[in-house]
């Protein structure tokens, strides 16, 4: 992932631009930089999903329909009064919010709206951070009958909405903003945030090492006879242990099958797929689901799902 990313910023054609002249390239890989790492940080996620087979992941460019019901509910309230609020997702709209990933978690019924930035610094006290909320928290409030009519009847009674911050600044999880460095509690998954951290380390290498060579071209100076630091190297020379992603219920994967007897139930290193929930095979829906819709609807921002 992380040589795709570097490949994508490296390939692009920067346009002549007077004011930065021949810093013009430089420029333009900062920018890119900016937008691979959101994507790289979704990608990523995306990936470590799968070690919690109770996670499903959506994040093909779905537009959820802002309804403007719930807009004015939220803009008009306190988001505390409208807990158990559920709308229809076919009520008229005012555009649509299109979230980076949208995660459901089958065994709990719970459903977690994701927008992942590398950094919330550029927000600062501007509205740009209140208006990106309103948002995420009015397509929440349709979210249970948008899953329940577009992804063969998946069904929620929890929706929470978190703005997940990359660069792991303070968390603030009363107004849905959460550390990189919490996405264990998230996921459900033990470890899932030492990846991230030691993935945003080792592209963060990559992308120093490229704008190095650029700036000293753009200076003129020649470059240093250092060789290109690729993935397969930042792998044997990094001495952070990632150690086992593991789900809750515990899904224990090892690296050596021969140890499996050294592991209690639930060790899952025999399968030939552990990740293989069925999910494509439409007999393995369970059609004696309790009744749709459920009784009440929770909807809010994220919170830890082992308290909820």
């Amino acid at each position: 992932m992380i040589d795709k990313a570097i490949a994508a910023i490296a390939e692009g054609d920067p346009v002549e631009d007077e004011i930065l002249g021949h810093y013009v390239n430089v420029a333009s890989l900062v920018r890119a930089v900016s937008f691979r790492e959101g994507k790289l940080l979704e990608q990523a996620v995306e990936r470590l999903a799968k070690a919690n087979p109770d996670l499903v992941v959506l994040m093909q460019s779905i537009k959820l329909p802002l309804v403007k019901a719930a807009i004015e509910a939220v803009a008009g309230n306190d988001w505390h009064h409208l807990e158990g609020v559920r709308l229809d997702c076919d009520a008229p709209a005012k555009g649509s919010y299109t979230p980076d990933l949208i995660l459901v978690n089958r065994a709990k019924r719970a459903a977690f709206v994701l927008d992942l930035k590398r950094s919330l610094a550029s927000y600062g006290d501007t509205s740009r951070l209140e208006e990106l909320k309103l948002r995420m928290l009015a397509s929440a409030m349709i979210l249970p009958d948008w899953l329940y009519k577009t992804q063969k009847r998946l069904m929620v009674e929890t929706v929470g909405v978190a703005i997940v911050d990359g660069a792991s600044r303070p968390s603030d999880h009363a107004a849905g903003v959460w550390a990189l460095s919490e996405i264990d509690d998230l996921l459900e998954i033990d470890g899932a945030a030492t990846c991230m951290a030691e993935l945003r380390l080792r592209f963060g290498r990559r992308v120093q090492q490229l704008l190095g060579a650029e700036a000293r071209r753009a200076l003129g100076i020649p470059d240093a006879a250092t060789p290109p630091l690729t993935s397969a190297a930042a792998n044997s020379t990094s001495s952070r242990r990632l150690g086992i992603l593991r789900a809750t219920p515990r899904v224990m994967i090892c690296d050596d099958p021969a140890c499996c007897d050294e592991h209690p139930s639930g060790c899952r290193c025999g399968d030939d797929d552990p990740f293989d929930d069925g999910r494509d095979d439409a007999d393995a829906e369970d059609d004696a689901a309790a009744a749709w819709p459920p009784q009440h609807i929770r909807v809010g921002f994220a919170r830890r799902l082992l308290d909820a």
